[in-house]
């Protein structure tokens, strides 16, 4: 991995909007309420930076477009609204110049949910569904709940060259399976941030037309695989507002589109409207605020790199996207009297909680959320290092 004095440089701190957060405790957060109450070998509070949503509050045009849609003082059931698909189109468009129909646009309570129905849709009983691994938990548990079968193809930790790779014969084995029916493409990558080229995008593209199965991806692929692809966006992560529960399935095949509710299974609940409206609002409006957010996490990547940099049997890849910190820990584990080998609990102990790596598929890994104010994530660094033994309480 390049030293931290050999990557580019930070960019300035953003504005106030980052600097402080609402207190979350109390309030029903899950990333809060997972330690509420607990405390560490030293009697503080566990600091947590396991799931995936920011501690800011969201842009100030989501929090308005949410008050007049309450404002209207009318909640009751709720199709995709007028100007769902046109925001998005647009969005699309001017941001990664990709021409959509607001036709193909489908409102979905979220992008599990998505996924959960395209492995009824296009994938039978028993049949596999491959993904990337490690990787977001529910693409291992999805496919198991649906009766499919999870199929794992391993990235490769190539910390010579500072990023994943993707291990092509073992793609190819696992799609050229007849019983495999569907890749699923999480792009950019979690949990390790890795962003696939176009190259690579365009040749896992090619070995799915060649065999026959289905991406359903988050990412844009100009290719004929896309014309029975399936595309899944959503504003919940980059302008927090996951717990509203509004994504968009991009389905360009119209057979799709008209059988999409039934593969369901009755299974699938409207969209509550004040999704809709922030969701319009941050595609519209929220560019300025994703900018200043970029600003700040490109800075607090720098200072997740420099504090793991020199841990004992620690490494790291530097993530290229989101704000995501996966974090290798097998050889300080394999260096560990076996009753002090889980850097979980090792963390925990430290009082700071990270997400499991083997909830991803990769023991020995922790992931690190980036997305909190920088005075605590400079106490979460200092408490990682603290966990790993080079410094002391």
């Amino acid at each position: 991995m390049p030293s931290p004095a050999n990557r580019p440089p930070v960019a300035a701190a953003p504005s106030d909007a980052f600097s402080t957060c609402p207190d979350r405790r109390g309030t029903g957060a899950e990333k809060w309420d997972r330690y509420a109450g607990q405390s560490d070998n030293h009697g503080r509070e566990i600091i947590p930076f396991w799931v995936a949503d920011m501690d800011f509050r969201s842009p100030e045009c989501v929090l308005e477009a949410i008050k007049r849609r309450t404002d209207h003082g009318v909640f009751g059931y709720t199709h995709d609204t007028p100007g769902f698909a046109s925001a998005l189109a647009d969005h699309l468009k001017r941001r990664h110049n990709w021409k959509i129909e607001p036709s193909w646009v489908m409102g979905v309570p979220g992008v599990v949910n998505g996924l959960a129905v395209t492995a009824r849709l296009l994938a039978a009983a028993g049949e596999g569904i491959a993904s990337f691994t490690p990787v977001y938990p529910p693409f291992l548990f999805l496919p198991k709940l649906a009766g499919r079968q999870t199929v794992r193809v391993p990235l490769i930790a190539a910390y010579e060259e500072d990023r994943w790779l993707i291990d092509w014969d073992a793609l190819e084995a696992s799609l050229a399976n007849p019983t495999t029916k569907l890749f699923w493409l999480c792009q950019p990558h979690n949990p390790t941030g890795t962003v696939f080229s176009r190259e690579e995008l365009m040749r896992l593209a090619d070995l799915a037309e060649q065999h026959g199965v289905t991406v359903i991806s988050d990412e844009i692929l100009d290719h004929p695989a896309a014309r029975r692809a399936i595309t899944f966006v959503a504003a919940s992560k980059t302008w927090n507002i996951a717990g509203l529960g509004c994504a968009a399935a991009i389905v360009p095949e119209e057979a799709l589109r008209k059988n999409w509710r039934a593969a369901g299974g009755g299974l699938v609940p409207m969209i509550n409207p004040l999704g809709y409206a922030a969701s319009e609002a941050a595609w519209q409006e929220g560019d300025p605020w994703r900018q200043d957010l970029l600003h700040l996490l490109r800075r607090h990547r720098q200072m997740a790199l420099e504090a793991v940099a020199g841990l004992p049997g620690i490494r790291c890849l530097a993530p290229q996207a989101t704000y995501l910190f996966w974090i290798d820990c097998r050889e300080w584990a394999a260096a560990q009297p076996p009753d002090r080998a889980d850097p979980q609990q090792a963390c925990e102990a430290a009082g700071i909680g990270p997400s499991d790596g083997r909830d991803f598929g990769s023991p020995g890994f922790l992931r690190l959320n980036l997305g909190c104010p920088t005075p605590r994530l400079a106490e979460g660094l200092r408490r990682l290092r603290q966990a790993f033994g080079t410094i002391g309480t």
